[in-house]
């Protein structure tokens, strides 16, 4: 098993909360969901998708 950095940390942390907030309004995705464009925590939850990605640098990352 490897060891979460703190980037993977946060986005588990977010995935909790987003799913928690979608569980809340009844809804399957936040795609549903008429805060969509203007949700702060689905703002920050994309932002903790990509810092896990790109392990927060800037630029490119590979998949």
């Amino acid at each position: 098993m490897q060891n979460k950095d703190k980037f993977e940390l946060y986005l588990d942390e977010m995935i909790i909360k987003i799913e928690l907030c979608q569980k809340e309004k009844e809804l399957n995705s936040c795609s549903d969901c008429e805060h969509f464009f203007s949700c702060e925590l689905r703002l920050d939850y994309v932002k903790a998708v990509y810092n896990s990605m790109s392990k927060g640098e800037t630029g490119g990352f590979e998949f």
